[in-house]
Parts: structure tokens; C-alpha cells; sequence
């Protein structure tokens, strides 16, 4: 799909990402905020997405097992409890609800954001909060790729200086796996339900 920009002129192509459905096997996922504007920079959209993501988990039959939220991105391990479940679909209301919340507060506490996120997708203009497309998705099928996986989403603050130690970053499942109590989302003890 060919998207333009108004702040820039520029036409780009928003590449439709296809996600691998029907195993259990857990994914890692990515989400880039629009342009890579740090709107994860503040505790109140990081807060927006904890919630968004219990939220998530209430509807979707998936178990978190390690996430990171970062200035500009977040990372996620899900794994779905069922054969079939569509990670993308729940990826994709994830997302959906958080932009939801920050439009809304930009609407009505920085109105001079609304321009810099607008863009017009044919006929009509829309509001991004995050990068469009399906984000990154990778299945997962190995524990070990698992293990190195989660280990590079916790060092993810400490790699770009903004913690010294992974567990100091409150924002990511370091604190669960290092035992401290309490956090901003519990993970599901179920890692792994498979094997090599």
C-alpha cells in the first residue's frame, strides 16, 4: 500500500508483514513508534500499554513471557495457548488500543503532534502512532533461541545506556525473572511448553 506523508511530500510503501499462524510456537515481536518518535519516552504511555496489554490478554489465549518497552519500540514474547491463534490479529488490537489512548491525549494535551503523525492512506488522512505494517515478527523454535532471545530484551536499556544493570529498568520482564515483586505485569510461568 502506498502511503503519503504531508510533513515531507514523500510517497513510501507500507510493507503488509505475514505472520506465521497455526503452531504454538512463541513469537517475538516488534513495534516501532511512527518516525521513531520517542513516545515511550514517557512513565504515561508506558503505562498505557501495560494496561492495553492486560487488556490483550484478557480477550487473547496468549501467554506473555518477556517483553521490553524502550524509548521508541517495544519488544514482546508471546506464545498462543491454541493451535490456529492468529498472533497477528492480536498484535494488531494491541496496537490498536494504544494508539487509540495516545491520539486522544495528543488531541487533547498536544494538539501540535496531530500534523507530525498524520497521514493521508488514499482518501483518507490517519493518525500514526506506530510504524505502519505488521511490525517484526519471528517464530520461535529452538529453547535456546528463546533463552538468548529474552536475555537480549532485558539488556536492551542497559545496551543503550539508560540503566546500568538490566533489572534497574522497570519497564521490561527483568525485574519478574530476577524475582522482584511487585511489577508492572506479571508474566505466565508456563515458558517453555516445548521442547527442542
Amino acid at each position: 500500500m502506498y502511503i503519503n506523508d504531508p510533513q515531507t511530500g514523500r510517497q513510501y510503501v507500507s510493507k503488509r508483514r505475514r505472520r506465521s499462524t497455526g503452531d504454538r510456537c512463541p513469537h517475538e515481536l516488534t513495534f516501532c513508534c511512527f518516525r521513531r518518535f520517542k513516545f515511550r519516552d514517557r512513565e504515561r504511555t508506558r503505562v498505557w500499554f501495560i494496561d492495553e496489554m492486560r487488556n490483550a490478554r484478557a480477550k487473547w489465549e496468549v501467554d506473555l513471557w518477556a517483553y521490553v518497552i524502550m524509548p521508541e519500540h517495544v519488544h514482546l514474547v508471546v506464545a498462543p495457548r491454541r493451535q490456529n491463534d492468529d498472533i497477528g490479529k492480536f498484535a494488531g488490537r494491541l496496537k490498536q488500543a494504544v494508539s487509540r489512548r495516545a491520539v486522544q491525549w495528543l488531541r487533547m494535551n498536544a494538539a501540535e503532534w496531530i500534523p507530525r503523525i498524520t497521514v493521508v492512506e488514499g482518501t483518507r488522512e490517519v493518525r500514526r502512532f506506530w510504524q505502519p505494517g505488521g511490525g517484526y515478527d519471528r517464530s520461535v523454535e529452538q529453547l535456546r533461541t528463546l533463552e538468548s532471545m529474552i536475555d537480549y530484551i532485558h539488556a536492551n536499556p542497559v545496551r543503550r545506556g539508560l540503566v546500568e544493570r538490566s533489572v534497574d529498568w522497570m519497564w521490561s520482564s527483568a525485574q519478574w525473572y530476577a524475582g522482584v515483586r511487585p511489577v508492572p505485569i506479571e508474566m505466565d510461568a508456563t515458558l517453555p511448553t516445548f521442547r527442542e
